[in-house]
């Protein structure tokens, strides 16, 4: 299942830590992030809790970037 989530990001420098850590997620099949629509396309792996990862995402990238936001 692919999802399409806004993000808050402040440079795309940022949004490159952001889909790096997003990606390394459990459960994240493929994750792209767009500094200039500030999108985040997340692509899940079979059968993994959508909310679940999601919030591992979202606490992963606040690791790599404190500012940024992921609104879920």
């Amino acid at each position: 299942m692919k999802k399409t989530y806004k993000i808050d990001v402040d440079c795309a420098n940022c949004a490159d830590k952001m889909e790096k850590a997003a990606s390394g997620t459990p459960g994240v099949k493929e994750c792209s992030v767009s500094f200039m629509t500030l999108k985040m396309k997340v692509e899940f792996e079979e059968g993994a809790d959508e909310a679940a990862v999601m919030k591992q995402v979202r606490e992963n990238c606040k690791k790599v970037e404190d500012d940024c936001e992921v609104f879920i």
